[in-house]
């Protein structure tokens, strides 16, 4: 690789963790939020009567074992085994849409029972914080998909590996925001 191409990966990575950090500050403020608007439940249900740890607990493994394959796709991307790249990619992005459904499933099953985002500042909160991370998830999949492709019609020159490089910070900061909401909001809401 060139000096001028260093440049521009040096560049665009720094880019990218400058775009993490404002996610950061953005989840941190979701957080804080729903942290204020915990007990502001206006008659209505709180995270005891409507969270499923079990459901929370499977969810967090599908991203805690995400990240993994994930890992594995990186590594194979370093031996430069395209066909395990795809491999790993393809079993990750599998893993996020399992997690998405699940939450949808809660968002739905939770709105059925008259608990929806409009019902108190804590469901507002909750369903902001949660849907939030989704969306990013949702996100994440379609960034996986994107360098799929990427990557079986380019191959894994250094440009598609400095965007698979990116989309790994991506795809582990969700799981270590995850596990802030599966600490902070269903561990104390479901219990």
């Amino acid at each position: 690789m060139n000096a001028t191409m260093t440049g521009v990966h040096e560049e665009r990575a720094f880019g990218f963790w400058l775009y993490l950090m404002s996610d950061a500050i953005i989840f941190a403020l979701l957080f804080a939020t729903y942290l204020v608007m915990r007990n502001n439940l206006a008659g209505g249900p709180g995270g005891g009567e409507l969270f499923d740890l079990s459901n929370a607990f499977v969810e967090t493994m599908l991203l805690l074992v995400s990240s993994l394959t994930f890992g594995f796709a990186a590594l194979s991307a370093d031996a430069r085994r395209r066909g395990a790249v795809l491999m790993w990619l393809g079993v990750t992005f599998v893993l996020g849409v399992a997690f998405v459904m699940l939450e949808l499933r809660e968002f739905a099953g939770m709105i059925a029972e008259g608990a929806g985002p409009d019902r108190s500042g804590f469901l507002s909160a909750f369903f902001t914080l949660v849907g939030t991370h989704g969306l990013h998830v949702s996100g994440g999949l379609t960034f996986i998909a994107v360098m799929m492709g990427q990557i079986v019609f380019k191959g894994l020159t250094p440009p598609v590996t400095s965007r698979l490089f990116r989309l790994g910070l991506f795809w582990h900061f969700l799981d270590i925001v995850w596990i802030g909401i599966f600490s902070v909001v269903y561990l104390p809401g479901g219990l």
